[in-house]
């Protein structure tokens, strides 16, 4: 029976013990604190494989506004002080360049070469170059300075002149083109592989209307650039083999004020056309304050002989478009308060001022109002001391029946200063929220129950073996008191 009855409470012990060190320790004490959920959302969206050039691609209008309607495969209107994408048609969509290639040609030439170096004309420059392409009469042997080159390639689109600057500046063609490529990945394009400095063409020779606006954007940086672009006609100097000669502007809405396709805003840039890829044009127009660049692709031939491309009314009508249903609003001033968040381990305050990091200028339809547009801030419900003035803290971000029009960051106004005594306490409390302070209080319970089941088992058998003994001692005692007797 004893034996029985012992059996039993060292098997209730082992039970206990085995229930307790099977228990999921931080799962049994945590807070929802204490375990983030890590969730991954999956872009589903992918990217779109090129499409050819008969894209049939939605038009997008910022503000969804009308759209404009224009005769291009592909398109892209942008106003660059704010980068806002105005109206974009297959923008991302692969495209032939045609001679808008130049302006890579020129963009490189213009880092890595001298307007004053001079190159001579090689047979390799003329190959591949039909006699009816478009060119500057150059012939071999002459020698012509880079500047008149880029004004060739620029102004009559001479395409032996970009072989003769590809040469200069990349040893080769192909080294030029191996430059042209590691730049265009330089600058972020996505969808650009050249074959070529002349943008004649090639089934391998591409890019898309954002591509060239990135390029563009990136060469109107130099003031000769703009300058060679921006000219309707130009005298290139005599050389060796050539008398003076006066080059014109393949850019029809800059070539005559007196030609009812004329648009006066207009400040170049670069005209485009083979039969794979129609009528091209890359262009850069101002209105008073307002700046836009425009890109077409794949436009279609004059109609007839008595008006021009497709390239340039669509351009123009994409200019007008731009301009008159957009304007530029301050909508953050550098400085201005925008909202406040608590602050943490700090005696000096209780709140941090935030502010607009920079002055953030939108285009925005001119039927908006500034009262009208959702400005959404980003910030978090606190910040911890120290803070420094300036430190980034969120943002905010402007935007008007699901269309975002600008975001400017939000900085602190102030130096806050931390409390060191705010500072410990808070370490002290997050101490005891954490999942090791819950670790040590589940296994100081476990050794407190153990010990208490062991005193309760093992301390009764050796209370009843004292007394057992004890029992023993006295009758022994009792026994030799009975005997001596």
């Amino acid at each position: 029976m004893k034996n029985n009855g012992l059996f039993r409470r060292l098997s209730a012990l082992a039970l206990c013990c085995a229930l307790l060190l099977a228990l999921p320790l931080p799962q049994a004490f945590a807070t929802g604190d204490d375990f983030d959920e890590d969730v991954s959302d999956t872009d589903t969206a992918g990217q779109d494989g090129a499409a050819d050039a008969g894209g049939t691609q939605d038009a997008t209008t910022s503000g969804g506004l009308a759209d404009p309607q224009i005769d291009a495969t592909a398109a892209l209107l942008v106003n660059p002080d704010t980068g806002m994408v105005l109206y974009e048609k297959n923008a991302d969509e692969k495209r032939y360049p045609a001679s808008t290639t130049k302006i890579m040609t020129a963009l490189l030439t213009l880092e890595h070469a001298d307007l004053a170096d001079t190159v001579t004309a090689e047979e390799v420059d003329f190959e591949g170059v039909a006699a009816d392409a478009s060119n500057a009469d150059i012939k071999v042997g002459e020698t012509v300075t880079v500047k008149d080159l880029l004004y060739a390639i620029m102004l009559p689109s001479a395409n032996e002149a970009a072989n003769m600057l590809a040469r200069h500046v990349g040893g080769s063609v192909e080294g030029f083109v191996e430059m042209m490529n590691a730049k265009a990945e330089e600058l972020g394009c996505k969808g650009t592989h050249f074959m070529n400095a002349n943008g004649l063409h090639d089934p391998e020779h591409y890019t898309t209307a954002r591509d060239l606006l990135i390029i563009t954007q990136a060469v109107m940086q130099d003031e000769t650039f703009t300058n060679i672009v921006d000219t309707v006609q130009y005298r290139m100097a005599a050389t060796n083999m050539h008398q003076e000669r006066i080059i014109y502007t393949t850019n029809q809405l800059i070539f005559s004020s007196f030609q009812p396709w004329y648009y006066a805003y207009c400040k170049g840039v670069k005209t485009g056309h083979t039969s794979e890829a129609g009528n091209c044009l890359v262009s850069y127009a101002v209105r008073g304050k307002a700046r836009l660049y425009s890109v077409v692709l794949g436009c279609a031939d004059a109609p007839d002989s008595s008006t021009v491309a497709k390239s340039f009314t669509s351009t123009s009508q994409l200019f007008d478009w731009g301009f008159t249903n957009f304007v530029s609003k301050t909508l953050a001033k550098k400085g201005d308060e925008i909202t406040r968040v608590k602050i943490e381990l700090s005696t000096d305050t209780d709140e941090l001022v935030l502010t607009a990091q920079n002055d953030l200028v939108a285009s925005i339809p001119k039927n908006l109002e500034l009262e009208d547009l959702d400005a959404t801030p980003t910030v978090p419900e606190s910040r911890k001391a120290p803070v420094k003035a300036g430190d980034v803290i969120g943002s905010l971000t402007y935007s008007y029946a699901g269309v975002e029009y600008g975001t400017v960051q939000l900085v602190a106004l102030n130096d806050v200063e931390m409390s060191q005594v705010l500072y410990y306490a808070d370490k002290l409390e997050n101490f005891f929220k954490s999942s090791v302070f819950k670790i040590v209080l589940v296994v100081l319970a476990i050794f407190i129950v153990l010990y208490i089941l062991f005193n309760l088992t093992f301390g009764g058998m050796r209370r009843r073996k004292q007394r057992k003994n004890m029992r023993s001692r006295y009758e022994n005692a009792n026994y030799q008191r009975r005997r001596r007797k």
